[in-house]
């Protein structure tokens, strides 16, 4: 069985195959008591964060992960969508709100993880 590392490890490695911008997978276990992982994709349109959405949800109904929270950000509809599985959040995200939330900046204090590596 998986842990939850290695199981954000392989949401990382999803978003970034499909086509994701500027993936990073932080670890931020140790600065909130509500997840351990964040991982950070920028999309380039509505169909894309639609489709990174869907292989992120596949991926959990395989892995036994529990979809908590899905959540939308609405200042034009596509600038940030969020799925939370717990341990692991993901953040779908375009240029524009990933410049302005700046989430890397905001979590810095979280340790970067090396999604590629085996």
């Amino acid at each position: 069985m998986k842990n939850v590392e290695e199981k954000a490890k392989e949401l990382a490695l999803l978003m970034d195959e499909g086509k994701g911008k500027n993936v990073v997978l932080l670890d931020v276990s140790k600065l909130n008591s509500w997840t351990d992982y964040f991982v950070i994709a920028t999309i380039t349109s509505s169909a894309h964060s639609q489709g990174l959405y869907k292989q992120a949800r596949e991926y959990a109904s395989a892995n036994d992960l529990e979809v908590h929270l899905t959540n939308k950000k609405l200042p034009d509809g596509d600038d940030w969508n969020l799925i939370d599985f717990g341990n692991i959040v993901i953040h779908l995200m375009s240029d524009t709100a990933r410049d302005f939330y700046d989430l890397e900046k905001l979590w810095h204090a979280g340790n970067l993880i090396d999604f590629r590596s085996a």
